[in-house]
Parts: C-alpha cells; structure tokens; sequence
C-alpha cells in the first residue's frame, strides 16, 4: 500500500484505502469507508458509516464526513453517502448518510467546494461543480443540480429542489423550489431573475440566453397559474427553456419561488 498513514491515526483494518492517499495526524476511518485514489484527509478528520470517498478530493481538519442522520426517525438502518471525484470540503463540515425514508443514499457529485461550516444533510442529493458557501444548512432530501452557487449562511429547507446552474444569494432561507438558472435573494427568498453571469461565465450562447430571458418576462405576467405558464413554453427550441420546463412540471414536495 502506497498510503501515507500518520502514526497518530485511527484506521480500522477493515477500511479500504487507495493508493498515493494521505491520512493525516488524529483522523478517524471507520470500517466501511472507501477512500479513493489520491484522497488527503488533512488532520482531526473523521470520516465513518458506510462511506465512499472518490479520488482526488481534500478533507481538511475537523470534518466530520458519514455520521448518521440528525433524524429521529433513524433507527440505525444500514445506509450510505457517495461522494465523487476532485471535492474539496473545507473545516468543520458535515455530511450525513442517508434514511431508509429518503432512499437510502446521500450523494455528492464532483469538483464541488464545500466551504468551512457547511452541512449536507440525509438523501440530499448534490450534483456536480456546486459551491457551498460557509456555514450554509442544505435540509434533508434536496436535490440541487450541477453548477449551482449557494451563497453563505443560506438555509435551503428540506424536499427543495435548485435547478441547474441557479445562484442563492447569501443568507437567504429557500423553503421553495429554484427554476433552472434562476437568481435567487432575500431573508425569505424571492426569485429575482436569472443567473446572467453564470450563464455567460459556462458560454451559453447568446441566442439561448436570450430565450431564456424571454421566458422569464412570460413567467412574470400574470396570466393564469405559474405552472400553466410554464407549459407554455413546451413549444420553445432552446435546450435551455426545455430544461426549466421539464424541472417546473416534474414531481417535487414542494411550490416554486415565482417572479414578482
């Protein structure tokens, strides 16, 4: 084994460990926890359940990563957290396995940041490229898309749904759904437009920005509900507005935030 192992660690026999991964001074690996290739638990990083951790990503000190989930319908059930490649969670951030209730499994995709303080709780379900600013609470059974922007200290309540590419802003509390790209703001969150610099920073051509633009203004009116609004727009070419319509009439737990 090619690990770099401080003598100070606590990694049971039973943990599986990848290659070229350093463990660091006073962490704790439990025995069903896989690390992947190249893995750098920096110091005082627990990591326990059963946990999977993909290759590259950096741990640093006094995360704590596949505790069970602050629910107290949990019984003990065997569930799990999958985190992909390249993630790096930063101090004192928390991740929870999954519930029986909410599917079992807790996922993280990769290249997320997971800045200090943060908690991803049970069955939330993170994509790909998302930033979690510091000390932001995502509840339990999110579901948030890739190339999502969570500003710090924002509390997105539980079953909420954050279409891709959208952006909270900092200490906003989002007890609705988020549309695809969408802006999102305030103590309790309003949807404010969409996410322009996002859109322009991943080179989004113009032309479906400008229909996405020209979505949102359809959005606003004021005529009939927000979903019947938005099944207007099945007709839309643009791979873009098709998005945001497919998110709105999929199944969700939860009402959408709706341009004032």
């Amino acid at each position: 084994m090619t690990a770099d192992i401080h003598p100070s660690a606590i990694v049971s026999d039973h943990a599986v460990i990848g290659e070229n991964c350093t463990i660091g001074p006073f962490c704790v690996v439990g025995s069903q926890v896989v690390l992947g290739d190249g893995v750098w638990l920096k110091s005082h990083v627990i990591v326990d359940g059963d946990t999977h951790i993909g290759a590259d990503c950096t741990v640093f000190s006094f995360a704590v990563i596949g505790e069970i989930p602050q629910d107290l319908k949990f019984d003990g059930e065997a569930t799990q957290l999958r985190i992909g490649q390249r993630n790096r969670i930063r101090e004192h951030v928390t991740v929870n396995t999954g519930t029986v209730g909410g599917g079992g499994v807790t996922r993280i995709g990769d290249d997320c940041l997971l800045m200090a303080g943060c908690h991803i709780a049970h069955d939330v379900q993170l994509g790909s490229r998302v930033v979690v600013v510091n000390s932001v609470a995502v509840a339990g059974h999110c579901v948030v898309g890739d190339d999502v922007i969570i500003g710090g200290l924002s509390g997105i309540h539980q079953f909420v749904r954050i279409g891709q590419g959208a952006i909270i802003g900092a200490m906003s509390m989002v007890s609705h759904d988020v549309i695809p790209h969408g802006l999102v703001m305030g103590e309790r969150a309003r949807l404010e437009g969409l996410n322009l610099v996002g859109l322009r920073r991943r080179g989004v051509a113009r032309a479906d920005i400008a229909a996405l633009r020209k979505a949102f203004e359809h959005l606003k009116s004021d005529e009939g509900t927000f979903n019947e609004r938005v099944a207007g727009l099945q007709d839309d070419d643009s791979a873009y507005v098709q998005e945001l319509v497919a998110f709105v009439l999929g199944q969700s737990d939860r009402s959408f935030l709706t341009p004032k």
